[in-house]
């Protein structure tokens, strides 16, 4: 049976915008603490599993509003690994959109990082967290690394991605993940590739 660690981990979270260079953070403090060192939870990987939707209306269901998320799975997970449990993550599949049968071990570790979009508009994901991050990056820098994701990784075509991009992501962009900003603790303008606001926040990780 698994036994809960004595320590406390540190809870750090990572918002911005789709494309804003959340996933570099969270890779650069992998790199300055090691892999055994952290966890990380991945806000993309709870979006709400819809079966009673066939593929057309599940292709149809925007997926930036808050309500696209099992925000109650993702507080329980991250409740559980700062009591210093394991837990089995959900995967998610892209290109059904629907959650995997297959689920991902996390295990705790002195540091667990919260990464996604809406992770600051949450509040019971803030509760949780030791220091809330937010990768602030413009516009357009986003769009075109999500254009770019989204056609390599997802199998989307160019009019789809577009599509998307006009009808709910710059609007859940303006009306949700921009205003979460105010709960950030620490914020890195001009996205993940901001070596001097990404040395201060790594060093003051250090110092945990």
């Amino acid at each position: 049976m698994t036994t809960p660690d004595q320590r406390r981990p540190f809870v750090i979270g990572v918002a911005g915008g789709s494309g804003s260079g959340k996933s570099t953070v969270a890779d650069q403090v992998i790199g300055l603490a090691g892999h055994e060192r952290v966890a990380v939870l991945a806000l993309d990987a709870y979006y709400q599993d819809r079966d009673d939707l066939d593929l057309e209306g599940r292709a149809a269901l925007n997926y930036d509003h808050p309500d696209a998320f099992d925000w109650q799975l993702m507080a329980e997970q991250l409740g559980a690994l700062r009591a210093g449990f394991a837990v089995s993550a959900p995967v998610y599949d892209f290109s059904d959109h629907r959650r995997a049968e297959a689920t991902s071990h996390v295990r705790p570790a002195p540091i667990v990082v919260v990464e996604g979009l809406l992770v600051l508009w949450e509040p019971s994901l803030r509760a949780l967290m030791d220091l809330k991050v937010f990768v602030d990056t413009d516009a357009d820098i986003r769009f075109i690394r999500r254009l770019r994701r989204d056609m390599d990784e997802r199998g989307r075509t160019l009019d789809s991605v577009v599509a998307q991009y006009l009808d709910t992501v710059r609007p859940a962009h303006e009306q949700f993940i921009e205003p979460s900003k105010r709960y950030a603790d620490v914020i890195i303008p001009h996205g993940g590739k901001n070596q001097p606001a990404l040395d201060m926040l790594l060093a003051r990780i250090a110092q945990i």
